[in-house]
């Protein structure tokens, strides 16, 4: 197979099966490959105009790719043929990002195709994993928040729910990392260097956007003119999201920024050919890079004229699909449901109230109560930083008439608190959305809440912690819009896609009914006992471990031996994830084994992968560091080949799929009551990795749902957090704990860092002398003694194989069709819209 798995009853052989495909896709006889005429043929001759001997990997990447969208088109256009004629809610999914990898594997496995494709590459002796290199990973998000995004659009086509994704196009992806030196580097991720064959540009449905303001080159930079507006053009690109069984083909609009049609030909004409240009400059960079550097005012500016840039866009996009059908503007939240993915598309909030307003020609009150029947938001942060603030200048020159509604809404809301809670004026300082001081902010998260019908959480600790104190007032205001959602992954990308292997496994063992109901992995709980599974699971771990070993030296040349524990930490490099605490897990594993060469162990190897932000100093050193630690063990010859340090530079979906399926052991390790849910967790355990972890975010859940006692638990509580914040003191763990003070001396003696004296001071301030924020040191005792009973098990294979088993048993919460269903239900009020 093509994709390297089976699916059971539902994938059909290609002697049946491609009949029964064409008519399903409406695609007619063509063949995919095999005569001149075949699509895969016909793609690689004319739209390269070469001849197909002399066809590269990439042109026939291309080729077989168009020829998979060729398949799904008719199937496409009838899915949005059925909801312009049925007219059901839809359902518009707002996010900044959007990280949906690659496509090709990924639409070929949901769209039934494996026999077609498997028969190709066969055919024309293609080298299926080169084809797939071919494709980058597309560079629309960064990390969790995100891949949720993309989750959810793979759940909500597969139960043919009526919905569309709006994000931006970005040009550049956040950016390529690179290790030099054991330091990040930053090299621009130009994803779409090359052409797309996903994307459909859509350049009649254009979309004007307004600004207040205009732009002129002003010192080698871009300024804002105020009072002489201006607009910009949003160019719609659709790409298709196939549901599994290629029933329902939803559209993900992505929107790129474009300048209007002419340029000052007086300015240009005298000589100034850059200043003639300013406006195309300043529209063309605005959809250039996910993410601009928000160290500098100019990055963060960027940044929000690209919120505003999407919420117009779709906002104006979805309208005008809800008044093809539907004149009476009263029934829009019976007929639309838009879903903010955190904060940054909150500008919806006030952009919905101009067109009601100021288009629509509504009064206040009805425009007001359709906004907030018609609004949803998902908070995904604890951390004030994250919770975003806009200059109130910044809308006084670029928004002013949002700004107007803004104050309108906060005038009606502070006059709302001071009825309810006379006397309580703290109160309507903390609930106003405006940050009075010397530099006036609107708080987006207040707006975000206060002009929506509902605010969920993504995880149940997350959603109690956002109630009782992060939002606790408006909580209390409005506590019957709070819910939780608890996240969830789908388990066609992250287990029938990534993990073939264990795929096959389940599937023989149970039937194909998991892959759209994951829930039925529970019928592998009284498996955990028979020795012949555990066998077959234990084989399946050992070829997933084999298959990213030799991935890994394909892609990169770096080696690593699958025979060792696999033991993972890869997400964003953030201190409150607390990769610095694994590197001292690691340091202190290391001086045990310098003092005691003989020490029987396990041979483990430790990988680290993520990004860290281009101005976010700390996180680069923690990334030197553990290249430092990698090096110095590398170089040990007493440690070398029983403890391994490797750090894979530009982590992405790719990746991911390549190395969670072969993980032995997920660290999930932030401090308690900092992580609002991880999706990676889920991943992990899914795939048959045991968690060692804290008591935080969707880990908690998992553990519930599995068995504690089949999670190695450690740490302070979020509680204990919060109980021990005002007297906890770092020193005392330096001073009375010998490991940990054995562990930092050797850190802090340049013994990683021999050519580079004092490169960690850093860390010595942040651990010690700044008092240890994110209480590394309050648990790495506790979590060196849960690594001492992992490894314990692991010397039992059998015991391990059992417990990794009802792991997988107990993930079938972890869904995202789950988590869909609860959102469709209770949330948009939305119904499937099946495609006939």
């Amino acid at each position: 197979m093509v994709t390297k798995r089976k699916t059971g009853s539902s994938t059909l052989t290609s002697a049946d099966g491609l009949a029964k495909l064409r008519k399903q896709y409406g695609c007619g006889p063509v063949e995919f490959t095999g005569t001149d005429n075949a699509l895969y043929e016909r793609h690689l001759t004319f739209d390269n105009v070469i001849k197909l001997a002399v066809a590269g990997p990439r042109e026939r990447y291309e080729a077989f790719a168009r020829s998979v969208r060729d398949i799904l088109s008719q199937r496409w256009l009838l899915t949005e043929d059925a909801y312009q004629r049925e007219n059901p809610k839809r359902i518009y999914y707002l996010s900044m990002e959007f990280l949906i990898g690659r496509s090709l594997a990924n639409n070929i496995a949901n769209l039934l195709l494996d026999p077609v494709a498997s028969e190709a590459v066969k055919a024309k002796k293609l080298d299926w994993l080169h084809l797939l290199e071919e494709e980058p990973d597309a560079g629309l998000g960064n990390g969790g928040l995100g891949r949720l995004a993309a989750c959810f659009l793979d759940s909500m086509a597969t139960m043919q729910l009526p919905a569309m994704g709006y994000g931006l196009r970005y040009e550049y992806g956040i950016f390529r990392q690179t290790i030099k030196d054991g330091w990040q580097k930053e090299q621009p991720d130009n994803w779409l260097r090359r052409p797309d064959p996903w994307e459909v540009a859509r350049p009649h449905e254009k979309v004007k956007v307004k600004l207040n303001c205009s732009f002129a080159v002003c010192g080698g930079g871009l300024c804002a003119i105020a009072g002489k507006p201006s607009y910009l053009i949003g160019i719609p690109f659709d790409r298709p999201v196939v549901g599994y069984g290629g029933k329902t083909i939803n559209t993900l609009r992505l929107w790129s920024a474009a300048a209007p049609d002419f340029f000052d030909f007086q300015v240009f004409s005298h000589g100034d050919f850059v200043g003639a240009v300013a406006e195309t400059l300043q529209a063309e960079s605005l959809t250039r890079v996910l993410y601009p550097d928000d160290s500098t005012s100019m990055g963060q500016g960027l940044r929000f004229v690209q919120e505003y840039f999407l919420v117009a866009c779709a906002l104006a996009d979805l309208v005008r699909r809800f008044r093809r059908n539907n004149h009476d503007w009263s029934t829009l939240p019976e007929k639309v449901a838009i879903q903010l993915n955190d904060t940054h598309p909150t500008m919806a909030v006030p952009e919905l109230m101009r067109i009601l307003l100021d288009e629509a020609k509504l009064g206040w009150d009805q425009a007001w109560a359709l906004t907030q029947q018609t609004l949803a938001y998902t908070n995904h942060t604890l951390l004030p930083e994250a919770l975003e603030k806009w200059p109130v200048a910044w809308f006084e020159i670029l928004l002013p008439r949002h700004l107007e509604i803004i104050y309108e809404i906060n005038r009606r809301l502070l006059d709302s608190v001071r009825t309810r809670f006379r006397g309580d004026d703290g109160r309507a300082t903390r609930v106003s959305l405006i940050e009075e001081g010397p530099r006036k902010h609107v708080r987006m998260a207040n707006l975000a809440i206060v002009g929506s019908h509902s605010t969920n959480g993504v995880a149940a600790i997350h959603s109690k912690l956002l109630r009782t104190i992060t939002v606790k007032d408006l909580a209390e205001m409005f506590p019957e819009r709070f819910s939780n959602k608890t996240n969830g992954v789908t388990p066609r990308r992250w287990l029938l896609l990534a993990n073939p292997a264990l795929a096959r496994t389940i599937t023989d063992a149970i039937g194909d009914g998991w892959i759209t109901d994951l829930t039925q992995l529970s019928k592998l709980k009284p498996l955990a006992e028979d020795k012949s599974f555990r066998n077959q699971f234990r084989k399946a771990k050992r070829d997933a471990k084999a298959e990213f070993a030799n991935w890994l030296q394909t892609v990169s040349g770096q080696k690593v031996d699958p025979e060792t524990i696999f033991d993972c930490q890869v997400k964003r490099i953030h201190e409150y994830k607390r990769q610095l605490l694994n590197a001292l897990r690691i340091v202190v594993l290391y001086n045990r084994l310098r003092q005691n060469p003989k020490a029987e162990i396990a041979p483990r190897t430790f990988f680290f992968a993520g990004k860290a932000a281009p101005a976010y100093h700390l996180a680069k050193l923690i990334i030197k560091f553990i290249n430092n630690l990698a090096g110095t063990i590398d170089g040990d010859p007493a440690v070398r080949g029983r403890i391994k340090v490797v750090f894979l530079p530009d982590y992405r979906v790719t990746v991911a799929e390549h190395l969670i399926p072969a993980s032995d052991v997920s660290n999930q390790i932030s401090t308690a009551g900092y992580e609002a849910s991880g999706t990676s967790n889920m991943k992990f355990m899914m795939n048959g990795a045991l968690t060692i972890g804290t008591q935080d975010g969707a880990t908690i859940e998992m553990a519930e749902e599995a068995g504690a006692e089949n999670f190695f638990l450690f740490g302070l509580t979020a509680e204990q957090v919060a109980n021990n914040r005002a007297w906890y003191n770092p020193h005392w763990h330096y001073e009375n704990e010998p490991e940990t003070r054995a562990a930092l001396d050797l850190i802090f003696s340049d013994h990683f860092s021999r050519n580079e004296p004092g490169v960690f001071s850093l860390l010595r301030d942040t651990l010690l002398t700044n008092g240890d924020h994110y209480m590394h040191l309050a648990d790495l005792k506790s979590y060196l003694e849960a690594d001492q009973r992992l490894v314990e098990l692991y010397a039992n294979q059998d015991a391990w194989a059992r417990m990794a088993i009802l792991n997988v048993a107990g993930s079938g919460k972890f869904s995202s069709d789950r988590t869909i269903a609860e959102y469709a239900a209770s949330i948009w009020d939305a119904e499937p819209c099946p495609v006939s």
